[in-house]
This record gives structure tokens, C-alpha cells and sequence, in this order.
């Protein structure tokens, strides 16, 4: 049964992503902190921070199925920076592939969450 965000798989991968991503990004190089890093950082939490947020808004079903919306362009905008700092040589092709697999395992998700989601009020 579902209380809380905290027991949507969804909200946990994408968290657990960001938060590889941000460790990742501590490797970065310091000129791109502003830049590069801040953004990918940046797009990767707001997945999890806008299904959390629209979690609490599930009232209005509309509204919690913007919010997972957003998330999905946060999850798209995630995959550009990700692009970019391989393309730059920052993470190595293998390390990229096992990022992009689960940002599109987390995009996928997201969108049948808000395919599926009834009103349960």
C-alpha cells in the first residue's frame, strides 16, 4: 500500500539517480562547477523533488499529474547534461550507458504512473 511519495519506486530510483549523479559530478572539473555540474545536479533532483511535490497535491489529480509532467521534462533535461558531459569526457561511455539506462527506466515510470493514476479520494 501506498502512504507516502517514499513508497513510490519511482520517487526512490530517481533519487537514488540523483544522487549518483551528484557524486559523480564531484569529479567534474572546477570550471564547469557553475555550469556543467550545477545543471545536471540541478534537473536530476527536480524528478524526485517534483513527484514528491505533486504527491502532496494528489488531492487534485490534475495537478499531481502536472507535477509528474514536470518531472518528466526534468528526467529529459537530465539526459542532455548527461549527454554533454560524456561528450565532453567527463564520464566514460560504459558509465554514461548505465546512467541513460536508468534516467529512461525513471522516464518511463513517470509516464505510466501518470497514465495510470486514478483518483483516490
Amino acid at each position: 500500500m501506498i502512504k507516502s511519495f517514499k513508497d513510490l519506486d519511482v520517487y526512490n530510483e530517481s533519487y537514488a539517480l540523483a544522487m549518483e549523479i551528484f557524486w559523480l559530478s564531484r569529479k567534474f572539473p572546477k570550471e564547469e562547477i557553475y555550469s556543467l555540474t550545477s545543471q545536471v545536479v540541478r534537473s536530476s533532483r527536480s524528478v524526485s523533488a517534483n513527484i514528491s511535490e505533486g504527491w502532496s497535491k494528489r488531492k487534485y489529480t490534475q495537478i499531481f499529474k502536472q507535477q509528474l509532467i514536470t518531472s518528466l521534462g526534468s528526467n529529459g533535461e537530465t539526459e542532455t547534461w548527461l549527454d554533454f558531459a560524456k561528450d565532453c569526457g567527463y564520464i566514460n561511455e560504459q558509465g554514461y550507458k548505465e546512467l541513460l539506462d536508468k534516467n529512461e527506466i525513471v522516464g518511463r515510470k513517470i509516464s505510466r504512473l501518470h497514465q495510470n493514476w486514478k483518483d483516490f479520494k
